[in-house]
């Protein structure tokens, strides 16, 4: 699916104690309201029973119980939204906040790593969005406008990438990957510039994750269990033990279909945008200079099939983008043809890890993973540096030299002993571990006093010193 085709909104100009969409109090009190009824329900499940209550009764209660959700969250809702404002001037975004103790939460331009729009379906009901601002630091990095209309808020993040990088910022990528894209509503650069690189259809990612290896062991474990408790005519114990599993399938279902349902990955000069999601539709922003590596995964079904997964390390999101969604917001390309994927790494980042000369772990490292020290190899070029491991799901780590932000030689008294040592590449929180395990303990020092100084020339090149002048 191309990029979404309503019409650009108009820039927004500097605001003062702007407030969010007043129809935010309707979908916080949706948001009471169902998780209320839906509780009542499945404590009476997992009890085994329904109350000894007559059938309409049954049925009135979950009802009530919304219908007060719903008033409660709505009341609620009103006076959060009533209380909290934002604020826009030319040197920041402040978002003032509470009743009774109020706070007042200040994002520099300059911090801003990316600005996201997520639509969840009960926001997309009444028309709103919402607004999210990433900034560099841990958990409590995020800050977020709830409700906007979808206009105002591609509009607002128009802007807000514009104040952070600068209206000229020229993309780093050489060559033009993909199809021109028809339209580029909430973009901020022309249509003509915005480009398709990869769009994965919904039969293409049900199709990857059922024969994914996770989903298949899961639901053999969960079948072999549950056979096992009928036939020893324990149901509820079946039953209990039905949760964990079927919580499980959720998981999977959740982060790999639902979230990146009819994924769409474009690009312009300013970075990269994702568009996805079924129930909740985001759009993700990746500036290129916040991209720190990339993670190419092969399950070892997919490789029987050419496929893989494309996951990108962004700095300010790490393994958790706060909500639990972490896997889902680090997925560049959820499934996709192995060749193709070499394509976009080769594109985004320029490295090109089937040219590399490969330095692998000696023989004698078997003990520490007796099947799969064979596939385990770092190589590095003039751009980046790889680390590659696994067997069950391959992992590719790539790392631009200039985002290499220290190098650490390990050894554990094992690996002393066999003359060994763990060669590791540090990058930002996230999904790329560009590692190289258990090596030759003089070949992991070579390679680590190398990679400093590849590291070194890089920042150099992208950050040269400023000329002093007298």
């Amino acid at each position: 699916m191309a990029p979404d085709s309503e019409p650009d909104a108009a820039p927004l100009a500097d605001a003062v104690g702007l407030r969010t969409h007043p129809l935010t109090a309707v979908t916080t009190g949706l948001l009471f309201s169902l998780p209320a009824a839906a509780t009542l329900v499945l404590s009476s499940l997992q009890n085994g029973r329904l109350p000894d209550l007559p059938w309409w009764l049954l049925l009135l209660v979950p009802v009530l119980l919304a219908v007060g959700g719903f008033v409660v969250g709505t009341a609620v809702g009103f006076v959060s939204w009533y209380v909290t404002t934002y604020v826009i001037d030319g040197e920041e975004v402040r978002v003032d906040s509470g009743l009774l103790f109020r706070s007042s939460r200040r994002v520099p331009y300059e911090r801003l790593q990316s600005v996201d729009i997520a639509e969840p379906l009960l926001a997309r009901l009444v028309g709103l969005c919402e607004l999210r601002l990433e900034t560099a630091g841990g958990s409590d990095s995020r800050t977020s406008l709830k409700y906007l209309r979808l206009a105002d808020a591609r509009a607002l993040r128009r802007v807000l990438l514009e104040r952070a990088d600068g209206p000229g910022v020229e993309a780093e990528p050489g060559s033009q990957l993909g199809e021109t894209a028809s339209d580029t509503a909430g973009s901020t650069v022309p249509a003509r510039e915005r480009r398709v690189i990869s769009h994965v259809t919904p039969a293409r990612l049900l199709l990857g994750t059922l024969v994914s290896l996770d989903l298949a062991a899961s639901l053999v474990l969960g079948v072999a269990v549950l056979a096992v408790l009928v036939a020893v005519d324990a149901p509820f114990a079946a039953f209990g033990a039905a949760i964990p599993f079927a919580t499980v399938l959720l998981n999977i279902v959740s982060h790999r279909v639902a979230a990146q349902w009819d994924s769409t990955l474009t690009e312009d000069r300013r970075g990269l945008r994702i568009e996805r999601g079924l129930f909740t539709r985001t759009t993700q922003t990746v500036p290129w200079e916040r991209i720190q590596g990339l993670a190419v995964e092969e399950p070892v079904v997919w490789r029987r099939l050419g496929w893989a997964r494309l996951k990108v390390d962004v700095a300010g999101y790490g393994n958790d983008a706060g909500d639990g969604s972490g896997e889902s917001t680090s997925t560049l390309v959820p499934v996709a043809d192995r060749e193709r994927i070499g394509q976009i790494v080769r594109h985004v980042l320029d490295v090109r890890p089937e040219e590399m000369e490969r330095t692998g772990p000696p023989p004698r490292s078997w003990p520490f993973a007796p099947f799969v020290w064979r596939s385990r190899w770092v190589g590095a070029d003039a751009v980046g540096f790889v680390g590659v491991e696994g067997w069950f799901q391959r992992r590719s780590n790539v790392v631009p030299h200039h985002k290499t932000q220290s190098v650490e030689v390990r050894q554990g008294p094992l690996q002393r002993r066999l003359g060994l040592a763990t060669l590791e590449v540090h990058t930002p929180d996230g999904p790329v571990d560009a590692d190289g395990r258990h090596l030759l303990a003089e070949t992991a020092r070579a390679i680590a006093l190398e990679q400093v100084e590849r590291a070194r020339r890089a920042r150099s090149r992208a950050h040269p010193a400023p000329v002093e002048t007298s």
